[in-house]
């Protein structure tokens, strides 16, 4: 079962010195992670994961991000069946992080 995450709820672990710190995974195109982006994400494109997986920790937690977390969706579960096992998606993607978290984040 795929977990999910809201952007508040992100934005909140990552501001806790005490919280694991995940590896944000941000899987769309290089031009819309060009547009916006979460300051310390990894940026892998979705047609690129297969090839690209290795370079990801799987001793670490792992958000997925996309425009509206569709396309992130679909990249937390091939890696959940990939034998990663702490993979979550951020629900509604960049642009809920841009509206709920940090409005200097474009939206497009």
């Amino acid at each position: 079962m795929l977990r999910e995450i809201t952007a508040p709820a992100l934005a909140a672990q990552l501001a806790d010195p005490q919280a694991a710190r995940p590896v944000l995974l941000d899987v769309r195109e290089g031009w819309e992670y060009q547009l916006a982006h979460i300051d310390g994400s990894v940026h892998i494109p979705m047609n690129l994961i297969p090839i690209r997986m290795s370079e990801l920790p799987d001793d670490a937690p792992i958000v997925a991000i996309c425009h509206h977390g569709m396309r992130s969706a679909q990249v937390a579960l091939f890696l959940l069946n990939a034998g990663f096992e702490n993979v979550i998606n951020l629900q509604g993607g960049i642009d809920a992080w841009s509206t709920q978290v940090d409005p200097a984040v474009a939206r497009y």
